[in-house]
């Protein structure tokens, strides 16, 4: 069909090379000849592209290996002993995780969205687990259908089905309704079953003998996955990563054993990691599930309006209950070891980073924050909850979920910046722009549904800056983790280049690399004892919360140990001192207010109690008992 050159040039040039523009034509059928000459006797609508979209396989490989990386970078420096800089990298890599998810959650509404929102959010589905794998794909359709289930065909049938992606308002659907009934009638009785089945059971609407998807069916639609696999996909997405995590600490703890075996490394290379895998790996499985929570709990929750099977239902209320229980009974366990800690040390930091056993079990939840506002993550949870049931239950009402979003993403600000709850001012910095930023999308979100009565090119404008501003932010969160990471790694001391936080958890946590001879003779005493050096408390997570008995007998040292550390003359008299005052106190309680022992050239030697603090990371922070 050829077109004037005069109604070509009525097209602007930026329609030839904008990306996903929110453009339809319209092309009108007039009769030529006969009592219709002249007149118009049918309409074609039809949305056009031309070809250039931001939802790029580059951005979703390049976000997703600056997130994994820095995770990992952060395990590696906390593996060296540099706690403090690793502390600073796991909290900047968890907040750009999160803040990736947010913009995956924007696709999830059902809000109609302009389409360059709709491919820009596509690019951080990876972040949900939302990921498409051929072999998973043909496993999951299998087990519904022997579960059951009913398995969409909508990937499979587009040969012969339209399908719609929504980005226009929610009245345009309901007319399609009386005609798509009409059609079903007249179609054959295998696929008019088909079709009713997924407009009933998948809530996948139609309009004018096609299938329109939108909220999380759209975003599935986009990824290639049919929508009844979508919430298997997002759940075995997240299990498949711990697999592999718990496989590579495995191997990595292996490896440092038999590089240490063969004198490759330094015998005091990894030791904490080496002495307390498990406890690490629980952590790091700790982690993943929070990571997770987010999606697991937005797709179970949606899973009970689908009812893509018996069997999936179970696993979405399996899998609700575990990321459930699991995070609120740990955060029960960071709160109580909290509240101990207050009362024995009048400090929270005190327990929760001088113990190795508590700090990689449940430093997840609390070691991006200041130790004081230790409690913040419950909060945080309750958000993932809040939107999760809002994203889940109203797919079919837009303007409910754009309100509620509204108000959420203001409440996270205004607790953000009000309460500053993170470790230091830069990454304070780093969350409140976060959460500035995901209370914008809201209103932009409120807009699209288009409760102002707008025009469709306000719409559209709308769209665009959504767009620039996120991609905007991510690129600038991005430079800001890898210059940050890099710089690190080329530093000779990677701490020394961030504060100190001022709640004194660095003095709480030195590790035994940095402790020099004084951690050889600690570690010496600890094997005498048969605790595991690098682990020194020698409690476990009930053992931890117990408060320290001061009137225990003292255990003498055994007698080989009492020979490894010679007496010099010098410190004779102090040592005949001390016996006294030893005789002294087994015939009264022992009270932690006597004072604290006389400082030798040489150290004197005295009875170890259970109740006496021996592990090196408490101590040189002021809480030192005799």
């Amino acid at each position: 069909m050829k077109i004037d050159p005069k109604t070509a040039d009525l097209v602007p040039g930026i329609a030839y090379t904008f990306p996903d523009i929110d453009a339809k034509v319209r092309v009108y059928i007039n009769a030529t000849d006969g009592p219709m000459a002249g007149r118009s006797v049918a309409c074609l609508e039809a949305t056009i592209s031309n070809g250039q979209t931001v939802d790029l396989i580059g951005v979703k490989w390049a976000s997703a290996i600056v997130a994994g990386l820095a995770l990992v970078s952060s395990a590696f420096l906390s593996g060296l002993g540099h706690s403090n800089a690793a502390s600073h990298v796991a909290a900047t890599a968890l907040a750009l995780t999160s803040y990736f998810q947010s913009q995956a959650i924007v696709g999830l509404v059902g809000i109609p969205l302009p389409p360059v929102v709709q491919s820009w959010t596509q690019d951080f589905q990876w972040s949900l687990g939302i990921v498409n794998v051929g072999f998973l794909q043909n496993i999951f359709t299998w087990y519904q259908r022997s579960t059951g289930g009913t398995a969409a065909r909508i990937i499979d049938t587009l040969a012969i089905v339209s399908v719609q992606v929504q980005k226009r308002s929610e009245p345009l659907i309901a007319p399609g309704m009386g005609l798509f009934k009409r059609a079903e009638a007249m179609m054959p009785r295998s696929l008019a079953s088909h079709a009713s089945s997924l407009a009933k059971r998948s809530n996948v609407r139609t309009d004018y003998g096609t299938y329109i998807v939108y909220g999380i069916q759209r975003v599935a639609f986009r990824a290639g996955i049919e929508t009844t696999n979508l919430f298997l996909t997002g759940i075995v997405s997240f299990y498949v990563v711990m697999l592999f995590a718990t496989i590579l600490v495995a191997l990595f703890k292996g490896t440092c054993e038999l590089a240490a075996k063969a004198r490759w490394i330094k015998g005091d290379t990894f030791l904490e990691f080496r002495n307390g895998w498990l406890t690490v790996l629980k952590g790091i499985l700790f982690r993943i599930t929070l990571i997770g929570y987010a999606p697991v709990t937005i797709l179970s929750l949606w899973e009970f309006t689908q009812r893509d099977s018996a069997a999936e239902v179970v696993l979405a209320v399996f899998f609700l209950i575990y990321v459930n229980f699991g995070l609120l009974w740990a955060s029960y366990k960071l709160i109580r070891i909290a509240r101990r800690s207050v009362a024995l040390h009048k400090n929270p930091a005190y327990i929760l980073f001088s113990d190795p056993q508590t700090l990689n079990k449940w430093g997840f939840l609390y070691i991006q924050f200041r130790a004081s506002a230790y409690y913040f993550i419950v909060p945080v949870l309750g958000y993932t909850v809040l939107k999760a049931f809002f994203i889940a239950f109203a797919q079919n009402a837009g303007t409910v979920q754009a309100i509620a979003l509204l108000l959420i993403e203001a409440g996270a600000l205004i607790a953000a910046a009000v309460l500053r709850p993170w470790m230091d001012k830069k990454i304070n910095s780093f969350n409140i722009a976060i959460c500035a930023v995901n209370f914008i999308n809201a209103i932009f979100l409120l807009i699209f549904t288009r409760v102002f009565d707008q025009p469709d090119i306000v719409t559209g404008v709308v769209g665009v800056v959504l767009w620039i501003l996120n991609a905007a932010t991510t690129l600038i969160l991005l430079l800001v983790l890898i210059i940050s990471t890099a710089i690190v790694f080329f530093t000779d001391n990677p701490d020394g280049r961030y504060k100190f936080m001022a709640d004194d958890r660095t003095s709480f946590m030195k590790s035994q690399s940095q402790l020099g001879a004084a951690g050889e003779l600690d570690a010496l005493g600890m094997t005498a004892r048969g605790e595991k050096p690098g682990y020194g408390s020698g409690l476990d997570d009930n053992e931890s919360l117990k408060p320290p008995s001061f009137n225990q007998a003292p255990r003498s040292r055994p007698q080989s140990t009492r020979r490894a550390v010679p007496a010099s003359s010098s410190s004779t008299s102090t040592v005949q001192h001390d016996r006294a005052r030893y005789s002294v106190d087994q015939r009264s309680s022992f009270s932690p207010a006597d004072g604290e022992i006389p400082r030798t050239t040489s150290p004197p030697i005295q009875p170890v109690s259970r109740a006496q603090n021996t592990s090196p990371w408490q101590r040189g922070a002021g809480y030192e008992h005799a």
